[in-house]
């Protein structure tokens, strides 16, 4: 019988990752500018300027691979993916290869005309930022004045239109409170989903984490709120929640496990298991401009270095939750231990655990909302 590569792997060794399914879903931040400058952003704090975007053809061959691959679901995203000129040209032909479009957009700067050709280039879904309930905390939020109205007004055009409409509420410590009032405005637009989405901690929400951590008796009341909601509103607005890791006993499954049902590609082309990866710095990343989305999805060294189990350290190797969660988020761990190979100290049986609760708690009492750091650059 012939000698197989698996018969020669080194006694010990730690078997290769399972080749995966094709993805999903494709993240596309086709640009990183953006009118607005917000404080929870999760983009990265080195942002890529417009001149190292892809060119037009360069994103309609990703698009063309993707679906290729086996993609159904496009989120087209930034920054403000509305800044790109060819916006309406991208869209169309993502339509044409057959991907289900969601186009995701502060909603600001997106004339009716505009809105018009995107839905008539194809546009099946619409999310729209949502920032606060009211324009002083919009305001606020967001580092932009005058947006609240133009959200409002874009809201009711999309629904209009009949494009599906989902409001994304990112809630922090400076709109916590606002939370009934959100899911009222969801109601009043005609939106057929919310999404009530606390931070998460990476990019420019990193770096004002201590200013943007809610206290635990608000997360509490937040989490009773979307419940009674839920049920009041069954049939009318769907409501999905995530609420804080930090206050959390076990992780989140990382962006529904390492590169195993979706991927992003950044402005710049980079190819990334989850839109925080780049934070993970000694893992190479393929670029599209180099290698096609199947050569970087199977065999890409960032996607196979935490694909599967073979990579985990206790506790994680050893628990019973490990194909579960995957021991949570990689990005996380790195944050908040210095090794993304670490536990995610958010769960119950990392030895960091109870400190990961001390810091959210501290955070949350003293920190000033003001003090907050603004995201980089607007749209150019």
């Amino acid at each position: 019988m012939s000698e197989t590569l698996l018969d020669r792997r080194p006694r010990g060794a730690a078997p290769p990752p399972p080749r995966p399914q094709p993805p999903l879903g494709l993240l596309a931040e086709v640009t990183h500018r953006c009118p607005l400058r917000c404080t929870y952003c999760s983009n990265p704090l080195q942002l890529d300027p417009k001149s190292a975007e892809l060119d037009t053809d360069t994103w309609k061959r990703v698009f063309t691979e993707a679906a290729e691959l086996g993609v159904i679901h496009l989120h087209m995203s930034g920054g403000e993916p509305t800044a790109r000129r060819d916006i309406v040209e991208l869209m169309r032909h993502a339509s044409t290869v057959g991907l289900y479009t969601n186009l995701i957009t502060s909603g600001i700067g997106v004339s009716p005309e505009k809105l018009d050709a995107l839905v008539e280039a194809g546009c099946d879904h619409i999310q729209l930022s949502m920032q606060g309930a009211d324009e002083a905390i919009t305001e606020r939020v967001g580092g932009y004045r005058g947006g609240y109205e133009r959200k409002q007004a874009f809201a009711r055009a999309v629904v209009a239109s009949g494009v599906p409409l989902t409001l994304n509420a990112v809630i922090h410590r400076m709109n916590i409170h606002q939370v009934p009032e959100m899911i009222e405005k969801a109601v009043e637009f005609g939106a057929k989903r919310l999404e009530i989405a606390h931070t998460q901690y990476y990019g420019w929400a990193l770096k004002n984490r201590a200013q943007l951590m809610p206290a635990r008796e608000d997360v509490d009341r937040t989490i009773h709120e979307v419940e009674t909601a839920r049920e009041r509103l069954k049939g009318t607005l769907v409501i999905d929640a995530v609420f804080p890791d930090y206050y959390a006993r076990y992780p989140k499954l990382c962006n529904g496990g390492w590169g195993t049902r979706t991927f992003s590609v950044t402005p710049a082309g980079k190819v990334l298991p989850c839109h925080a990866a780049e934070t993970i710095r000694h893992l190479d990343f393929w670029n599209v401009r180099d290698h096609s989305l199947a050569e970087t999805w199977y065999d890409g060294p960032a996607f196979t270095a935490y694909r599967g189990t073979s990579w985990m350290k206790e506790p994680c190797r050893s628990c019973e939750r490990k194909e579960v969660d995957f021991g949570g988020c990689r990005c996380q761990a790195l944050a908040l231990t210095g090794d993304a190979a670490n536990t995610d100290p958010v769960c119950v049986k990392s030895p960091l655990h109870e400190s990961i609760g001390r810091l959210a708690t501290t955070e949350s009492a003293v920190a000033d909302p003001g003090a907050a750091t603004y995201r980089g650059f607007r749209a150019g």
